[in-house]
């Protein structure tokens, strides 16, 4: 099927964005662009990076900043805070139609409040405190002069060696969809520009890249249309459904071409059938990647290519600076193509205001109260702990007891700062991170904490560990803090191994030795595999990095204070070699249905096939009965909708939160379905013997996926429902046909 008769196919299944545009705004950008000529339209859409653009070293950019004042620059990325803003900002205003500029940054997590890293948040299942991770970030980043942030990623990511897992929502096509729309509206507030405590969202990496071929960053991405529409694309639909004001193309080919040149993704998906207002601005560079991926004759090949395909501003690829002009008065790039763009990015410099004042986020006062704000660290320790997952809990040896007993905090990472703020650290203050061993300390009560680190970060050597063999020795209990550092996880830091770094397995062996028991802290951007430990440690808590209060929301969980609720966004493997890995799984013609016969089945002949930990999984200090599954009706019609009912107890001694999900199999239809999707979650908090009836509506939409014809739709059928804790722990399933 050719492109355009794809977006034809697809046109109704994703209904057009509401982007309602302004009509006062459309006129000034008109006036403005009359007076403009192309030099300086080519200006508005070339970005450029500003580190040590201000104080003593800008002289070694006397170009550049000419290039500022002149008006050859529309965005600056790299460039914070309210004093180097302003100084840059009044360049720009000293060209001859005095365009401000925008500035950018990668405010990922946090900007001087770190919260747990995007992959982590995700575990919280709780789109409140997801959104309010966000709105925090982009205030703090508003007031710091910054107009834009490079986030939120809402990559579909299956491989955990790839290291952007980290910035993502997980391997799921709808909880990453409502993750996306709650980040943007985190970021963005109710209106943009309406107030100075928001910036503007882009929606990245445009498209497929959390499908990188074997986890490598910057790979290729090959796969059919029907995978791109259905499992790919609906986070970026959610996105701009949300208003996102900008989307960012990735590094990566798809099926061919990079992205960056695709008229398919940009053109006539992302602007056409979607009807999407804002901008595309490129990754770092991609625009000039063009060239050595093949595709591009040089560099102003690259320019003519990209512009023409859709992509609007060229961040830091140079090829529309040096380039485009000449592009443009021979034709190869027609003048209504570069005012199209050239619109777009100065319908969003007036929507926030700039022109009505270039400095209204560039305000000294304002900076120092929002940067001093200390609610934001209180909501800083509330995401940390419900994005806590407790993987293990043996014989419910967690919580740990306050009363006199002696408790060895050990390992690389127990007293470290840095590694719990993850990458993509924008202004942290590092001296006030709390680490896990000062949050032990801080919250112990009567029992006595001793350390001992064993090892370095990285653990290259066991030289430590007879050291931290005698404390747990003369110790109650271990707590093992052990993980990746903050630098293996994140943008170019795919790995083919990704068990514990150095000796850290080890180092577990020896302290099991002991006989004491042992709760295993794991800090991380990603899935690791970790197998020894995950049979042998009594307790398992995954932290994630978990941001500037992770050792208090470490602490709370170890000690009951918060009774764990997170849940794995993403499948933790075996092995490397069960990579990639989804809880989406197909039967196939020879499904494994018992693992012990699996002789001329789809299947290893060296592993079982299911997970070490699978999506959906997560325990509590409680335990949660499911029961009385009712549907309004079994059978569905036209335009119908059911509604499926449970009553969910807290069997248990303490209060806690429960993540019930919906998941569903379509059992017969056109294109072979996977056994589980999810369709639906939602958060229950109940009190030591409460009972709640919790209720999801299914209509077509809930039924319904992307055909081979890419039409999208629902069919007739028999459907399978199935409500859980997790992917693999079904508790309840019940039938519904659709007649039509």
């Amino acid at each position: 099927m050719k492109p355009h008769h794809i977006v034809a196919a697809v046109s109704a299944a994703f209904a057009l964005s509401a982007h309602a545009q302004d009509a006062q705004i459309d006129r000034k950008v008109d006036e403005l662009m009359k007076k403009m000529t192309v030099a300086e339209k080519v200006g508005q859409l070339h970005q450029l990076s500003g580190r040590q653009f201000t104080g003593p070293t800008s002289s070694e950019y006397a170009d550049k900043l000419a290039d500022i004042r002149n008006g050859k620059v529309g965005s600056m990325l790299n460039v914070k805070g309210v004093a180097d803003t302003r100084e840059i900002q009044a360049l720009a205003l000293q060209s001859r139609l005095k365009i401000p500029l925008l500035f950018s940054l990668d405010v990922i997590h946090g900007y001087q409040t770190v919260f747990p890293v995007p992959l982590g948040e995700s575990a919280s299942w709780d789109l409140d405190a997801i959104e309010l991770s966000a709105h925090i970030a982009a205030r703090e980043a508003a007031a710091a002069g910054i107009h834009w942030t490079f986030a939120p990623m809402v990559d579909v990511a299956r491989d955990p060696r790839w290291g952007r897992v980290m910035e993502g929502a997980g391997e799921d096509t709808y909880l990453g969809s409502k993750i996306a729309a709650a980040r943007v509206r985190g970021f963005q507030g109710k209106k943009l520009g309406a107030a100075t405590d928001s910036v503007m969202a882009t929606a990245k990496h445009f498209a497929a890249y959390g499908a990188a071929i074997a986890g490598r960053d910057y790979n290729a991405v090959d796969m059919s249309n029907q995978q791109l529409y259905e499992t790919y694309l609906p986070p970026f639909k959610a996105a701009a459904d949300a208003g996102v004001a900008t989307f960012m193309n990735s590094f990566n080919t798809l099926n061919g071409v990079p992205a960056t040149g695709s008229a398919f993704l940009q053109r006539d998906i992302l602007k056409g059938a979607w009807n999407y207002k804002g901008f595309v601005v490129s990754d770092w560079g991609s625009v000039r990647e063009m060239v050595p991926h093949g595709y591009a004759s040089d560099l102003a090949d690259a320019a003519v290519k990209a512009i023409n395909a859709g992509n609007d501003m060229d961040m830091e690829g140079y090829a529309y600076s040096q380039h485009l002009e000449a592009a443009v008065k021979s034709g190869k790039v027609k003048m209504a193509t570069l005012d199209a763009a050239v619109h777009r990015v100065l319908y969003k410099k007036f929507e926030l205001g700039l022109f009505d004042d270039p400095y209204r986020y560039s305000d000294a006062a304002r900076e120092k109260s929002v940067l001093g704000d200390q609610s934001h660290r209180a909501a800083a320790l509330d995401v940390a702990q419900k994005s806590i997952v407790l993987l293990k809990n043996e014989s419910h040896f967690l919580p740990l007891s306050r009363e006199a007993r002696r408790i060895a905090v050990i390992g690389p990472l127990a007293d470290s700062q840095r590694d719990l703020e993850g990458g993509w650290v924008v202004q942290g203050e590092r001296a006030k991170v709390v680490s896990i061993l000062e949050g032990m300390r801080s919250h112990a009560g009567k029992a006595e904490i001793s350390y001992a680190a064993a090892c370095k970060p990285g653990c290259a050597s066991s030289e430590g560990f007879a050291d931290a063999v005698a404390t747990a020795a003369r110790s109650d209990v271990i707590v093992l803090a052990v993980g990746e550092t903050w630098d293996l996880s994140g943008e170019a830091k795919s790995r083919t191994d990704i068990t514990l770094p150095g000796q850290q397995e080890a180092l577990f062996a020896a302290l099991k030795a002991t006989g004491k028991p042992i709760v295993v802290v794991m800090l991380a951007g990603r899935p690791l595999v970790f197998n020894s430990i995950a049979d042998q440690a009594d307790a398992i808590v995954y932290a994630w990095f978990p941001g500037s209060e992770g050792g208090n929301a470490v602490a709370n969980v170890l000690f009951g204070d918060y009774n764990p609720s997170g849940k794995l966004p993403i499948t933790f493997p075996r092995s490397v070699g069960q990579i990639p890995l989804s809880y989406v799984q197909y039967n196939t013609g020879r499904p494994v249905t018992d693992e012990k016969n699996v002789v001329y089945k789809s299947a290893y002949i060296d592993s079982v096939n299911t997970p070490r930990y699978a999506f959906g999984h997560g325990l509590s200090y409680t335990d949660f009965k499911y029961s009385g599954l009712t549907l309004s009706s079994p059978t569905m019609g036209k335009g119908q909708k059911v509604t499926l009912s449970f009553d969910l107890a807290n069997s248990g001694k303490v209060e806690g939160t429960e993540i019930v999900q919906l998941y569903l199999r379509d059992m017969v239809s056109s294109v072979v379905r996977p056994l589980k999707e999810l369709k639906g979650f939602e958060k229950v908090h109940l009190k030591p013997g409460e009972t709640r009836r919790v209720s999801f509506t299914i209509d077509r939409d809930t039924l319904s996926f992307f055909n081979s014809q890419l039409t999208w739709g629902a069919e007739a059928g028999d459907f399978k429902l199935m409500v859980g804790s997790a992917s693999d722990d079904i508790r309840l399933e019940s039938n519904l046909t659709l007649t039509q």
